[in-house]
């Protein structure tokens, strides 16, 4: 039987927990939970592994991380890159990097930004202090988004709002469907914005297998890029990957502010109790379906707010 094993921070299982609320079955000795859906069955351990195991695991493990390539007992070669692993010269060279933000999180849409960055900018850009943001604070991303849209880098930026994903989610899809469809829109109007310039590679901040990628493409009848490469933490490495990093949590911040400033209240990122809270005023002053228009409301906050 297929399985993935993943290694995760116990943050990333609470909100796996919270994720799954509604299909948690009885776990076993020593698992902190476990949870059953239509593609797999999960169960996460005290010491940080998630077991996906049933016919279809890559669908669902795809959007809590990468396997540990010698965790994938289904394939032999497995320890090997993949094919799409990108050369080491492409970093330095003129490339687009896409990147996602806001899908661990209840409130706020999902973003995703592809930016083009030449050989000759790549230093530019460091030296203004572009890096992975995830290390950067809400004021940093806003001012290195305005300074990377300042020195006219080409960037697209693609928003999915609330509503569309609970749609989506409701259809069957997945947010590793989601994000393969917006990545591949970011990317195709990047392309046409820089045309008839040819960058000389693509980097996607790799959130799932390339083959389960390009599943995905292929269920909407779509084709997977030219030169198209997938890399785990690739914003660490592709000075493009980061750019578009931080356009998609810039994004995704002025995002959250424009829901505080409609709503009136503090509506915090993540998804943990402080969130629940936040959902259950929201509830309290605008009615649950003001959720939909702002929340991922399949998240298991929902429930939880509903009981305050």
């Amino acid at each position: 039987m297929p399985q993935v094993v993943l290694k995760l921070p116990a943050s990333t299982l609470e909100k796996m927990k919270n994720h799954y609320h509604s299909q948690l079955k009885n776990p076993p000795q020593n698992a902190i939970f476990a949870a059953k859906t239509n593609a797999c069955t999960i169960t996460a351990y005290r010491s940080g592994k998630v077991l996906f195991q049933g016919k279809s695991p890559e669908s669902e493990s795809e959007q809590w991380g990468k396997p540990d390539s010698a965790s994938l007992k289904s394939n032999s070669n497995s320890k090997q890159p993949h094919a799409f692993h990108p050369p080491e010269s492409i970093f330095t060279s003129s490339h687009i990097g896409s990147d996602e933000a806001g899908t661990g999180d209840y409130f706020g849409p999902i973003t995703v930004a592809a930016a083009y960055v030449t050989k000759e900018q790549v230093h530019t850009l460091k030296a203004i202090g572009v890096k992975d943001s995830k290390h950067l604070s809400d004021r940093q991303i806003r001012d290195l988004a305005k300074s990377i849209v300042e020195l006219k880098i080409p960037y697209s930026l693609l928003r999915l709002p609330n509503k569309k994903y609970n749609q989506w989610q409701r259809k069957g899809w997945s947010q590793g469907k989601m994000k393969t469809i917006l990545h591949h829109q970011a990317l195709d109007k990047l392309l046409q914005k820089i045309s008839p310039e040819k960058p000389d590679g693509i980097v996607i901040d790799q959130f799932s297998q390339p083959e389960v990628y390009q599943k995905h493409l292929r269920s909407e009848k779509l084709h997977l890029q030219p030169n198209v490469y997938f890399m785990t933490k690739a914003e660490s490495y592709s000075i493009a990957v980061a750019a578009g990093s931080i356009i998609a949590r810039s994004a995704f911040v002025k995002a959250m502010d424009q829901i505080e400033m409609d709503t009136g209240l503090s509506i915090p990122k993540g998804a943990s109790a402080k969130v629940d809270q936040a959902a259950a005023q929201v509830i309290k002053h605008y009615g649950e379906d003001k959720l939909e228009e702002i929340a991922k409301v399949h998240f298991a906050n929902t429930q939880k707010a509903k009981k305050f």
